[in-house]
């Protein structure tokens, strides 16, 4: 899985022109469109693996990529919603703690709130460990319901195949970050790191598809045209 998917992003013979126009996106993220449009096109990655196409999908249509890319966020959105207020709510009831001074109440807050903070967390480890499987069973089914369609992302998330594809990003990104790291020495190198990201996301991406698609039937899902009326 691993070759497969560090190869993934040079297959076709448009490959270089795809880095390059994904560097790009990269590096004009902070405009908010482009970031769209690149959560768009990965997510385009996710349907494509999982149906077994060989070369990554083409940089075209773009207003239906950011709208992909607006649909994927939502989907990020709903799942984190959960976490990051019990994150945010155990942060308040910890520091409510402190500004009480009464040592008692002070140690019973303070331990609801690391209790929280802790239960927070673990939930923010599972929310990423679910949101690729929903956002490909989205891809697939061209429906922005099928997202949170339980009884299939189910299917995948408890598969072997899955939890190696979400492992072997966590060890892309280390190595990248030393790359990035070394890059970091030279404003020329540092021009390099959105490409060097976006090979890395189209990599892992590949795999999260791939894995999926292993598991779950996809024979009835929709092509990357027909995914862009989500």
């Amino acid at each position: 899985m691993l070759e497969e998917g560090l190869s993934y992003p040079f297959n076709g013979d448009s490959a270089l022109g795809r880095i390059v126009i994904g560097g790009l996106l990269g590096f004009g993220s902070i405009l908010i469109i482009p970031a769209f449009a690149l959560m768009g096109y990965l997510v385009w990655v996710l349907g494509g693996a999982a149906r077994g196409e060989e070369e990554p999908p083409a940089f075209e249509d773009w207003g239906e990529m950011i709208v992909d890319g607006l649909k994927a966020t939502a989907v990020s959105i709903v799942y984190g919603i959960v976490p990051f207020v019990l994150l945010f709510a155990s942060i308040f009831v910890a520091g409510s703690g402190s500004a009480t001074g009464n040592d008692t109440a002070m140690g019973v807050l303070g331990g609801i709130g690391v209790l929280g903070l802790l239960v927070s967390l673990v939930a923010m480890f599972l929310l990423y460990y679910l949101i690729p499987a929903a956002l490909t069973n989205m891809a697939l089914e061209g429906e922005f319901g099928a997202a949170f369609d339980f009884g299939t992302i189910k299917q995948a998330i408890l598969s072997a195949d899955y939890l190696v594809a979400w492992l072997i990003p966590f060890v892309l990104a280390a190595l990248m970050n030393v790359v990035v790291f070394v890059l970091a020495i030279t404003i020329v190198g540092l021009v390099v790191v959105p490409f060097l990201q976006f090979y890395v996301q189209v990599a892992a991406f590949y795999m999260f598809g791939a894995a999926f698609g292993k598991v779950v039937d996809v024979s009835g899902s929709v092509s990357e045209g027909d995914a862009a009326t989500l």
